[in-house]
């Protein structure tokens, strides 16, 4: 799953080539049977298959014979699993429905250590009786089938072990026919796009739909952000940050123990889950233009100053940080307790303090050190060294003032004056985040060469 949702190397390009269907077949066959997994299964089914030779040398040529037919089964199973979800994915539907379930799966692995934790002691012996019960599952399945065929065999039951054969064997026509059918239809130039195939008869046209109106934007930084939470909406890296701290919140609140840290301190688990928050946001804050891609020109190219384009893009972060802090503020209240005032007015300051000096750092990181990501692509994309370092020294400075301000704001007891104290940092920050934006245009056409170079590849 991980391999499907990453950018692979395009397999139907070998269509450009002047092959047969036969050879297209056995090229997609072979393409990614090597790989380390199949490998080490290779090697594990020949372990097996030595294994039997050597405790019952009469059963070795039936043994190579079902272990071969099962490997290849399983290879058929893998390319036309691979194949099929491919078109799937092809389907832009489909593909953030297929990256929801995704999500939640990867999610639900953090949950199995504290259920662990949780039962660990209540387990009981009927648990055991469970297992065989769903054991007895697999049974007319390949594995299953396999293991029947061997043990068949040895018990003298000839006719019976080859049914089991010949069953194992059916799969494979199986797999195999579903994958002559999906490789077929790509040889005969089916086209997997998100496009719309072509109609008989013209559809009208559709009506322009303007775009927002923001109240007190202009309209190419409302257009910017309209733009940024639109693409940002459709991107599962996106949406799996936004429902990560949420989930770390319930991942330590069932682990069942009552000396960690948010037990000790629960007053701590608002300001810390705000921080995480703010680190999740990294990738986009501190490279604005990098799911724009070769696009970047077109910024270039319009009437519009660097400095609304890089306003819109940082007031769609801010937006989703501030979402994010409110889920936050909400998982705190629901799983813990909720925050007291002071904590609360705390951490809005901190938020103040931090959010304009954090996009200030990254709009100028986003210029100097540009690097261009896949929206909605995981795994494989990494930020410039550089862009990185950066980021943990600027929020290691940001986290160690916030933290001032929350001790602070525990030395005195009136919540207000907490508001008094905070207010001359965040003032300070805006006029930070201020200047900084002012040098914006300057600085992007000094580096718009290194812009376009770095983002066009």
């Amino acid at each position: 799953m991980a391999t499907a949702f990453t950018k692979n190397l395009e397999s139907a390009s070998l269509l450009r080539f002047p092959l047969s269907y036969r050879s297209y077949f056995l090229i997609r066959l072979v393409y990614g049977s090597l790989d380390p997994a199949t490998t080490v299964a290779s090697l594990w089914l020949l372990g097996i298959t030595i294994g039997i030779g050597v405790a019952k040398p009469r059963l070795l040529p039936w043994a190579a014979l079902v272990l071969l037919t099962f490997a290849i089964v399983n290879l058929l199973l893998a390319r036309m699993a691979f194949t099929w979800l491919e078109r799937w994915l092809a389907q832009r539907r489909t593909r953030e429905i297929m990256g929801v379930i995704f999500f939640l799966c990867i999610l639900s692995l953090q949950l199995t250590g504290p259920l662990i934790a949780f039962y660990g002691h209540k387990s009981k012996p009927e648990t055991r009786l469970l297992g065989q019960e769903l054991s007895k599952l697999q049974k007319p399945l390949p594995p299953g089938l396999a293991a029947a065929a061997f043990a068949e065999m040895a018990q003298g039951q000839g006719w019976t072990s080859v049914a089991s054969f010949a069953l194992l064997a059916l799969y494979g026509v199986v797999f195999l026919w579903l994958l002559n059918f999906r490789l077929r239809a790509e040889y005969l130039g089916e086209n997997l796009s998100e496009s719309f195939g072509r109609q008989a008869s013209a559809a009208p046209t559709p009506a322009l739909r303007p775009g927002w109106d923001v109240p007190g934007l202009a309209g190419p930084v409302a257009a910017v952000f309209e733009k940024e939470l639109r693409y940002l909406s459709r991107s599962g890296p996106m949406l799996f940050t936004l429902v990560v701290p949420l989930v770390m919140l319930l991942v330590f609140r069932s682990s069942g123990h009552d000396q960690d840290l948010f037990a000790r301190a629960p007053e701590l688990t608002f300001p810390l889950g705000a921080a995480y928050s703010l680190l999740l946001l990294t990738n986009l804050s501190y490279n604005n233009f990098g799911a724009d891609g070769s696009g970047i020109q077109f910024f270039f190219a319009s009437p519009v100053r660097f400095r609304q384009i890089m306003m819109g893009k940082n007031l769609a972060h801010a937006a989703i940080y501030a979402l994010e802090v409110v889920l936050v503020w909400l998982g705190t209240t629901l799983l813990y307790r909720p925050p007291s005032v002071r904590v609360t007015l705390a951490v809005l300051g901190g938020v103040l303090f931090a959010v304009p000096i954090d996009l200030a750092a990254g709009n100028l990181f986003s210029i100097y050190s540009p690097t261009r990501v896949e929206a909605g692509v995981f795994g494989r994309q990494r930020a410039s060294l550089t862009t990185v370092l950066a980021s943990f020294c600027v929020r290691g400075v940001l986290f160690g003032g916030a933290a001032l301000m929350l001790w602070l704001s525990g030395h005195y007891g009136n919540p207000w004056i907490v508001v008094l104290i905070l207010l001359l940092p965040a003032l300070l920050a805006c006029l930070t985040y201020t200047l900084a934006l002012s040098h914006l245009d300057r600085m992007a056409l000094d580096h718009r060469e290194n812009l376009i170079s770095q983002l066009s590849r």
